[in-house]
């Protein structure tokens, strides 16, 4: 089963918290911080605009992207633990 976001909305799929300090420390998992982060899952059709036309989404499915620390809501989707944020949300886009 797949998930699809609706009007402006993006799926994000976090990457994998650092464990290990630049200097080789270890650190345990409450000292790790989430980072805001992540790989585009799924892409809403974009927002609809008053003259009724549809703005699409800047991001595509696969892009890298930095987003709003404590933006979005998280959600478990087949085991996995995504966020789900709007368009307005995202910050920038790794290139």
């Amino acid at each position: 089963m797949s998930i699809r976001p609706l009007q402006d909305r993006v799926v994000i799929k976090r990457v994998e918290e650092e464990t290990t300090t630049a200097a080789g420390i270890v650190l345990p998992g409450s000292a790790t911080e989430k980072p805001a982060m992540g790989e585009v899952v799924a892409v809403g059709p974009g927002k609809a605009l008053d003259n009724g036309e549809t703005r699409p989404v800047a991001v595509k499915v696969g892009e890298t992207v930095y987003f709003k620390e404590y933006g979005g809501n998280k959600i478990k989707h087949n085991g996995e633990e995504l966020t789900v944020l709007a368009e307005d949300d995202i910050l920038a886009v790794v290139a």
